[in-house]
């Protein structure tokens, strides 16, 4: 896990070091174990290294492979690069590292672009080909591994965050009205390629994007599930399911146990990674290190689960480290889990996990986290409502079942210059579903959410908020062979027993049912849930700061009826609408915007 920049020039211009140089420091939190700059011709490349793989010198990047023929940089890892090193060998290749950075070289090389249908893992990279000054830039088939794209007359720059970007400088900070338009309508995610800036874009996961001199490109799009039921499968039973589920995250798991420093996990308490404990567990991990973030009550709101994160920790008996942040300590870490976001995110477990990531790095550099099974599986309350129409009502109900709120609502809210002519929000919806594949509504609900805003929220807070702290984070439920079972499974399965039916029954094999069937839980922050106290006032102060009167992107009417009543806004999901406005402007005015 590392940090990457860098830029190519289309113009006959030499690249920007200076700029790849503050790029690249900008990204030391993401890679604080050395750093590297290449140039050569028309690109330059900047890396900032975490130490996971291959410790020694001999993993620095950027690296250029034995034959000097490709350079690269890298940020993930390919849990499957020890098998793939020994097949390359026997092709002819040589290794100077034990790096997974030098087996995606050599398989370029092998393969071209096709190589990332052979990569198992999360990744991100950039590469150059000496001979044609070509530039391939590479994502991860569920966007685990973020990329930011600057392109302005002339050159590209490309980075593994938008704050990155911004310290290299040259970028267009204007608002994207659509962008914001689904930001105020999706809770907060925004769908590739676009961002809030109109100046930053993002490659879409699953994509190679190969650059020429000229500055043309074509993008190949390898990675799809189609969400429908598979021939091979027709007569499954449920228990069958179970056990094909199980027995997929559990080398799901065991993949992610890769690596050359210890591995812990975050334990929330809930199935998810309790799951992840007791498959570990199986595997005969002992003394596992586990972790848990609580938070004080407020409103009557519970702030923590450690009565089932405690359960799971004593029945598996893990080296279990739980850590409880008073309400006070909420507002003064807000500031800092915002400038770690590459984009706004609204959801109050973004401070949880920022706050736990800093105590978890003190103690390993890789965890295993739960992210992303409720998306796969089907485990929020929403999605009953959504599985009970007709496909080609599914549009509809999801934006009413979903979105925060609808598009009339947001000519009251927004200065006319940042509000989009027609609801685009809904538009992409409709064009997500109504491609082929997903027969059923859940089934396009689902893949809509796994592969949208799964990406650009839940698995972009989890790599934001770790990464800000030198911590890789790696989600089993994300790996892309289980996925695509999971896409492939009977959405009653999958809705049975309240949501995530098939995972609770493979959950009951292996952990206490207390765990299994207590209610679902979330990442509780009270004091941002009820903006209590110093959150309200950070939120006061950002949004009657000079900076957002200059901006006008709300209009002061809305803002002021917000502020007047700070807990009784809601969206149509229940968030606190106040919180959504100012979080907006508070990253805007964090980022320097």
């Amino acid at each position: 896990m590392c940090g990457l920049s860098g830029e190519i020039r289309f113009d006959g211009g030499r690249p920007d070091v200076g700029a790849v140089r503050r790029m690249s420091d900008r990204l030391t939190a993401r890679g604080p174990d050395g750093q590297g700059i290449w140039t050569r011709d028309a690109v330059a490349l900047g890396h900032r290294r975490l130490k996971i793989i291959d410790l020694s010198e001999q993993g620095a990047q950027p690296m250029t492979d034995a034959d000097e023929q490709v350079t690269g940089v890298f940020n993930g890892c390919v849990y499957n690069y020890q098998e793939l090193r020994e097949e390359l060998r026997g092709l002819g290749h040589r290794f100077t590292s034990t790096s997974d950075t030098e087996v995606v070289l050599a398989a370029y090389r092998q393969w071209g672009v096709e190589c990332v249908d052979r990569l198992l893992g999360m990744f991100a990279f950039a590469l150059v080909e000496h001979r044609t000054g070509r530039l391939v830039l590479g994502r991860d088939r569920l966007g685990i591994k973020p990329l930011y794209l600057a392109r302005t007359p002339g050159r590209l720059r490309f980075a593994s965050s938008l704050p990155a970007l911004l310290a290299g400088g040259g970028v267009d900070t204007s608002l994207d009205p659509a962008a914001v338009h689904q930001y105020l309508s999706w809770h907060a995610t925004v769908a590739a390629p676009r961002t809030v800036l109109n100046g930053v874009r993002k490659l879409p996961p699953a994509t190679v994007r190969v650059i020429e001199p000229d500055g043309s490109h074509r993008d190949r799009h390898y990675w799809q599930p189609s969400y429908t039921r598979r021939p091979e499968h027709a007569d499954m039973t449920g228990a069958e399911w179970r056990d094909a589920v199980l027995d997929a995250l559990r080398t799901a798991v065991r993949r992610r146990m890769v690596a050359d420093v210890p591995v812990g996990v975050l334990l929330s308490g809930g199935l998810d990674s309790s799951l992840i404990v007791a498959l570990l567990a199986d595997e005969g991990q002992r003394n596992l290190a586990t972790f848990s973030v609580g938070f004080e009550s407020e409103g009557g709101a519970q702030g923590d689960e450690f009565a089932y994160s405690d359960l799971v920790a004593g029945e598996f008996a893990t080296d279990h480290h739980q850590l409880r942040v008073p309400s006070e300590r909420v507002s003064t870490a807000l500031d800092g889990a915002v400038a770690a976001m590459s984009e706004p995110m609204i959801s109050h477990d973004v401070v949880a996990f920022h706050l736990l990531s800093e105590q978890v790095a003190k103690e390993v550099k890789v965890v295993q986290s739960g992210q992303g099974a409720d998306e796969v599986f089907a485990g929020y309350h929403w999605y009953p409502d959504l599985a009970s129409v007709a496909r080609a009502e599914a549009p509809a109900r999801y934006a009413e079942t979903y979105f925060d709120r609808p598009h009339a609502d947001l000519a009251r809210m927004l200065h006319p210059d940042f509000l989009a002519p027609d609801d685009v929000s809904g538009r992409f919806v409709r064009a997500h579903m109504a491609a082929p594949g997903a027969p059923t509504a859940l089934d396009a609900a689902l893949r809509l959410d796994t592969h949208v805003m799964l990406v650009d929220d839940p698995v972009k807070r989890v790599d934001n908020m770790t990464m800000d702290w030198g911590l890789e984070a790696r989600v089993p439920f994300l790996d892309h062979e289980l996925v695509e079972l999971a896409a492939a499974c009977p959405p009653e399965l999958k809705l049975a027993d309240g949501g995530k039916g098939v995972l609770k029954d493979a959950g009951r094999k292996l952990l206490p049912l207390e765990v299994v069937d207590r209610p679902k839980g979330y990442f509780p922050v009270p004091a941002i849930t009820h903006m209590a106290g110093p959150v309200l006032t950070r939120v006061r102060e950002a949004l009657g700061a000079p900076e957002a009167r200059r901006r006008g992107l709300f209009r002061e009417s809305y803002v002021a009826e917000l502020l007047a009543a700070p807990d009784a806004h809601r969206t149509k999901r229940g968030a606190n609408a106040l919180w959504q406005v100012a979080l907006l402007e508070i990253w805007l005015q964090t980022h320097g915007v």
